[in-house]
């Protein structure tokens, strides 16, 4: 049920942007709320807190429900309790999704962790999905929920961040999460790649790339070993400026190092168009 969910959100979390009743602007100026909630928790600033929140503000988890006070509470001793001991780290949420209307809005961000112990790092994730409402002309929290993501969900993600580190050519994403012995099998050329060749034919590809979509995606995970499946829909232009489109039906190989996931192998076959 996971992986449905999560890759439904992933799928359609596009054309539900499209058709949302408020603007980039709007989103953006939610996703900065968003974020400077996200900071005044982990700082313990209560005002801003009070603020953020509805007096009728509702927090769903699986140990069950608190009000704003309660929260807010919580929130404090958190605060209080990482600044003695930060662990685990956090980092800046990302991955958002915003639909909204003028006066309702959902959020939904990805949160990332990082942990040490024994000198080795170990990433967690989790979801966070907050409703809001704007009330006397700002926006507030009304409810909100999280929910640990399995190595299923973080798969999922870690194709959505291939896919944007690609658009942009990142190439500092591709040396951390590439495996040291990764082999890469050009869906065009046929050819095999070392993780260090690949990274040189990026820096070399002058296309552009304007878009990218995954469907038909399948997570299977055994112990430190996944296999995800899925097709890539790329448009852009070539070194040239003529626009291309292709499918690309994809196999990619995971293994887990330290806690954290790394592509391995990875190979695609063009889908006549």
């Amino acid at each position: 049920m996971m992986i449905r969910m999560l890759t439904l959100l992933f799928l359609v979390g596009g054309s539900r942007t499209a058709v949302a009743q408020c603007s980039d602007a709007d989103k953006k100026a939610l996703e900065a709320f968003d974020r400077a909630w996200g900071n005044a928790s982990v700082a313990g600033e209560r005002a801003f807190l009070q603020n953020a929140y509805a007096d009728d503000y509702m927090g769903l988890s699986a140990a069950g429900t608190t009000t704003k006070a309660q929260t807010i509470d919580n929130t404090m001793r958190d605060a209080e309790r990482n600044r003695a001991n930060p662990q685990p780290v956090a980092i800046p949420p990302d991955n958002f999704i915003i639909t909204c209307t003028p006066n309702t809005a959902t959020i939904t961000h990805r949160n990332t962790f990082i942990s040490r112990a024994d000198g080795k790092e170990e990433t967690f994730y989790n979801r966070s999905i907050h409703f809001l409402e704007k009330r006397g002309g700002r926006w507030q929290a009304v409810s909100s929920t999280s929910n640990a993501l399995n190595d299923q969900g973080a798969l999922l993600y870690m194709e959505r961040d291939w896919n944007e580190a690609w658009k942009r050519r990142d190439v500092a994403w591709f040396e951390k999460n590439y495996a040291a012995n990764a082999s890469d099998v050009n869906s065009r050329t046929g050819e095999l790649r070392t993780r260090a060749q690949e990274i040189e034919a990026m820096k070399a590809d002058k296309s552009v790339l304007e878009s990218l979509e995954l469907s038909d995606l399948n997570v299977r995970v055994d112990g430190n070993a996944a296999v995800v499946t899925g097709v890539n829909h790329v448009k852009g232009r070539d070194a040239q400026g003529k626009p291309f489109e292709r499918r690309t039906r994809f196999t990619d190989t995971f293994i887990k190092r330290d806690g954290r996931w790394l592509v391995w192998a990875t190979q695609g076959t063009n889908i006549p168009q």
